[in-house]
């Protein structure tokens, strides 16, 4: 797949793109930004002299930015709405039939009328095109069971969307707003990767290649220097993958599993997409019920893992067999729920026996440990978003999903790795009545981490297009000359 590097001139409108999107990266995500910042500085947007400086230019890109400078101020409106005094009508109206008030809304939601606005947008505007270059397993294709669902789902759902109700999908080029890079790491992995060699150059060439691909037959890549070009991936090592070409770890977006803001994730630009183990493929059944209140849940909190990174291994060195009946802590040798409570035999039962109990074990506990592997992901925190439980991230540098529509400190707990010693105590501090309102986020926010076949309306594949939308509509591909409408 190796195609000759682009001419000079390609090469220098593409530097002139890097630089004027970096200018530019100050839009819409700040209407949920996590640093606060609730309303896009509309001062960004180019003014009408600013367009009048440039040249000539085709009708078809500047609708597009038209369109989004549309969603932009729509956006920008429902931010100023939900500090008034009908902050409620627009949400409310959305989450019909769910008996969710207002309150509940303002404390999941950063800002509930505008998250509303932008999805309604998104559903109405946005168009993602999929390349078709490339031939399964590594491209077009990824696994839809095990610990990496995510990845070979979302590329299945994307690329099965099909007229006249494809939604997102668009076949016309020049329509689109975004483009769908669909390559697999884990299929990389699989068929390049030699074991126990450590040398991940074959991924990167993989990468680089298909790279070359698109941007020798298309313009697309060219003219933006991939900055709106968005890849995914829930290995470990997807974010390495990406280094394969220097403008997708630069500017394009990467939607990324390994959130690890300590090795590169940039929240702004990148997406934290949820890790979710489908064993089977479909979510487990101990989950799809409802799930029990506190009354009947004895435990404080609960783990069962192994020593997978130091994050694990200090969690296990200090909670290990230390208060089984009030905040078990498990390494592999978790007891039956249905036996005698022997552990000896735990590793002999069969893995659909151990699943069931280790569910079991979540749906009897408060608080869900989710502490990170060696990598800062855990399929842990979806498994206790299903089971009820407050999910209690222990980890360093992790960016969590959809972060920028949700407060996650409205239905999760988050401890410094150097607090493990303390956990106990810092989660028998919680007061009952905070613990309530924790799961009442919880069970608010459960439909976005919930993978539907097809895809249902703010679901987990709805949820990770709607952070690539947001992040779309943080920049203008203004180094396009456009013609000047006024005069």
């Amino acid at each position: 797949m190796r195609m000759a590097a682009a001419a000079p001139a390609a090469a220098a409108a593409r530097l002139r793109a890097v630089a004027l999107w970096a200018a530019l990266l100050v839009l819409v995500v700040g209407v949920f930004s996590v640093s606060g910042a609730e309303v896009p500085n509309s001062s960004s947007s180019p003014s009408s002299s600013h367009l009048g400086q440039q040249g000539a230019f085709t009708s078809r890109r500047p609708s597009v930015e038209r369109e989004l400078d549309a969603a932009r101020a729509a956006i920008r409106r429902a931010a100023r709405l939900h500090r008034g005094s009908n902050a409620s009508s627009a949400p409310g109206r959305w989450f019909r039939g769910d008996d969710v008030d207002y309150a509940l809304l303002a404390r999941v939601y950063r800002n509930p009328a505008a998250f509303h606005r932008s999805y309604v947008e998104m559903e109405r505007r946005f168009k993602v095109y999929v390349y078709t270059e490339g031939e399964p397993p590594i491209l077009h294709a990824g696994p839809c069971k095990n610990i990496y669902t995510i990845e070979g789902r979302f590329i299945e759902q994307l690329e099965l969307l099909a007229p006249p109700a494809a939604g997102v999908r668009t076949w016309d080029p020049d329509r689109a707003h975004a483009f769908f890079l669909p390559f697999s790491v884990v299929q990389m992995v699989h068929f390049a990767y030699r074991p126990l060699s450590y040398d991940r150059a074959p991924l990167l060439s993989l990468v680089r290649d298909y790279v070359r691909v698109v941007a020798s037959r298309h313009p697309f890549w060219n003219r933006s220097a991939g900055a709106d070009h968005f890849m995914l991936s829930c290995h470990d090592w997807g974010p390495d993958a990406s280094k394969g070409d220097p403008e997708l770890y630069a500017n394009g977006i990467r939607a990324l599993c390994n959130a690890n803001t300590s090795e590169g994730f940039r929240p702004g630009k990148d997406v934290s997409i949820p890790e979710i183990n489908l064993y089977d493929g479909d979510t487990p059944r101990q989950l799809l019920g409802p799930s029990p209140g506190l009354s009947a849940r004895p435990y404080l909190a609960f783990f069962a893992g192994g020593r997978h990174g130091h994050v694990r291994d200090l969690l296990l060195r200090h909670w290990k067999g230390r208060d089984p009946a009030t905040f078990p802590v498990y390494e592999y040798d978790l007891p039956s729920t249905t036996g005698n409570g022997n552990s000896s035999g735990s590793h002999n039962r069969r893995g659909r026996d151990r699943q069931s109990d280790y569910f079991a074990y979540m749906h009897r506990s408060r608080f869900c440990l989710c502490p990170s592997g060696h990598e800062v992901a855990s399929p842990r925190v979806v498994e206790a978003i299903h089971a009820g439980c407050v999910p209690v991230l222990v980890s360093g540098g992790y960016a969590p999903p959809f972060a920028d529509v949700l407060r996650w400190e409205s239905f999760s707990v988050s401890v410094p790795v150097a607090d493990i010693p303390r956990l106990k105590e810092v989660l028998e501090g919680i007061p009952t009545a905070e613990v309530e309102r924790l799961r009442d986020g919880v069970r608010l926010v459960k439909r976005h981490f919930t993978l539907r076949q097809p895809p249902e309306r703010l679901d987990m594949f709805h949820m990770i297009l709607h952070s690539v939308w947001l992040r779309r509509l943080n920049f203008r591909l203004d180094h396009y000359p456009v013609q000047n409408s006024v005069g």
